[in-house]
């Protein structure tokens, strides 16, 4: 049976145009569908029983019929992924997209959808100005009440993740960093190649790249964009999210404890940023041979990852490290 893929196919220029980011309208949209189908994302449900009670119930099924639960959903919700995208940026771009661009997506929707979802788009579709509005204020409200209080958080995660690929993308190359993304995700040639449910195409890059987005609200799936005019782009699971990522506070540094040691706790909480191993020994008050020895554990344990910059070896948290930090800092 053949299976369907969406290949980006990169050309020299793209190589180098290949780069990384950030998408709070991504997020949000993959946290409706979350909230719609939670049995489907059992990595969420510390962040469900965190947000339910407090949804604003009219602004999430408005934004839920633009949304659905699976597939497409408009383009305009989610602006070019950039490194530092914020969630205000994104808030005052959705207020801005041009009516045509709402109608256009909004097209897509119809085409895809049945009985009362149907007809409720066909009337924002009539009314692209007011349904610009509307959704921007679905937007917002739902933001405030399901992803502001964990969005530093989820941001740790997306630059830790990030941070993770560059370090492979400059140890093994483009193509090597690419193969780790996800397993549905490899290079073959000259394409990015993302296995893929529905959807078969080949994607000409022309020189722009492709951006690579990880996304902590849609793991495990991978997603793409792909229909110009937005950047082509693939949007992949944070590396080794695990369920506790919502975890705060005290319980989290004390569970990490627990689960380490308090020595190895102690170095992988000093990983704030790159270290040397003789910088972590001074900040935990240890012996270089010590720190050396605890690294080595939360190496292999994958909390750590470690690259050699001249004669000194750097070590960072690896998302899922971050994930185990969380709150404890």
């Amino acid at each position: 049976m053949r299976r369907n893929r969406v290949r980006f196919r990169i050309g020299a220029a793209d190589v180098s145009a290949i780069r990384f980011g950030v998408s709070p309208g991504h997020e949000l949209c993959h946290a409706v569908r979350v909230l719609l189908d939670p049995s489907s994302h059992p990595l969420q449900w510390g962040w469900l029983r965190a947000v339910r009670g407090s949804l604003p119930r009219r602004s999430f099924e408005y934004l839920a019929t633009v949304i659905g639960h699976e597939g497409y959903f408009p383009d305009f919700l989610t602006a070019a992924p950039s490194w530092d995208m914020t969630p205000e940026e994104e808030a005052e771009r959705l207020r801005r997209v041009p009516p045509e661009a709402v109608r256009a997506d909004l097209t897509k929707v119809l085409a895809r959808s049945r009985g009362r979802r149907h007809a409720l788009v066909a009337d924002m579709f009539a009314h692209p100005e007011r349904t610009r509005a509307l959704v921007s204020e679905a937007w917002t409200a739902v933001w405030e009440a399901a992803l502001a209080p964990h969005w530093p958080q989820i941001r740790r995660l997306l630059g830790a993740d990030i941070d993770l690929r560059v370090r492979r993308m400059g140890a093994g190359g483009v193509a090597a960093m690419v193969g780790t993304l996800h397993e549905s995700v490899g290079w073959h040639r000259d394409a990015i190649e993302v296995g893929m449910r529905g959807h078969d195409e080949d994607v000409a890059c022309e020189g722009g790249g492709v951006v690579l987005t990880p996304s902590v609200m849609s793991a495990p799936h991978c997603s793409v964009l792909t229909e110009p005019p937005v950047q082509p782009t693939l949007f992949y699971p944070v590396h080794a999210l695990s369920a506790s990522w919502t975890r705060e506070g005290t319980a989290a540094a004390q569970a990490l404890e627990e689960l380490l040691g308090s020595g190895r706790a102690r170095v992988l909480l000093a990983l704030d940023g790159p270290r040397s191993t003789s910088e972590v020994a001074g900040d935990c008050a240890v012996a270089v041979s010590t720190a050396s020895h605890h690294l080595s554990i939360l190496r292999r344990s994958g909390l750590v990852e470690g690259r050699r910059e001249g004669t000194r070896m750097m070590h960072a948290r690896t998302p899922l490290g971050e994930a185990l930090v969380s709150g404890g800092t």
